[in-house]
């Protein structure tokens, strides 16, 4: 068997454990239990272990006391409480008419009185069949018979004078002329009008808002 190499240069060292550091053999031989204390080093300060972190004072800010309306102020506000409760009036303006457009006069005027000449002849047409139908005519006829007598008597008929397409031919021409006549009167009205509100200022309007 070979012999195992030494280390004949270094010499065998044991590292030993303080005493008093963890896991150090006492004099009696048994590990001590309790750790050393350590101390801090020069010019720090301890500090506990079981300490709480500084707190800091947070500043604490008091609102201003509201300063009590005074009694004028009051009344102010009361006031305006009440007007604005109050109902408003409508709003009223005063516009003065110092001109009338001649051709929409004449427009407007045409179209009316023909709706009028349209109205009356249709009005007398129904006046005239609701007497034929109740044999209005037919009475006259014999009333004017009774009162006058002979022969002439007998042969009047008041269709012969006031007949249904006699009145409703002249009512035609009496409306046709009405349209003609009351267009002129417009628009000549127009500038009449027109004229006497350059001289005196034309026709004052108030105009009111509704409530």
């Amino acid at each position: 068997m070979a012999d195992r190499p030494t280390n004949s240069g270094r010499e065998d060292t044991v590292v030993r454990p303080l005493a008093g550091t963890p896991g150090a053999p006492s004099r009696n031989g048994s590990s001590a239990t309790q750790a050393a204390p350590v101390t801090p080093p020069r010019g720090t300060a301890a500090v506990p272990r079981d300490s709480a972190p500084p707190t800091v004072a947070t500043p604490v800010v008091t609102a201003p006391a509201e300063e009590k309306p005074s009694r004028a102020e009051r009344k102010a506000q009361r006031a305006a409480a009440a007007a604005a409760a109050a109902p408003k009036a409508g709003r009223r303006a005063r516009l003065r008419l110092t001109r009338v457009d001649p051709w929409s006069v004449m427009k407007t005027a045409f179209l009316l009185s023909i709706a009028l000449a349209i109205v009356s002849v249709v009005a007398v047409l129904m006046v005239w069949t609701v007497l034929g139908a109740a044999d209005v005519w037919s009475s006259i006829n014999q009333t004017v018979q009774d009162v006058v007598g002979g022969q002439d008597a007998n042969s009047f008929d008041i269709e012969d004078y006031l007949g249904t397409r006699r009145v409703v031919g002249f009512t035609m021409i009496v409306a046709a002329v009405d349209v003609l006549l009351l267009t002129a009167i417009a628009t000549l009205g127009a500038f009449l009008y027109n004229m006497s509100a350059s001289l005196l200022g034309g026709v004052e309007v108030t105009l009111a808002e509704d409530n």
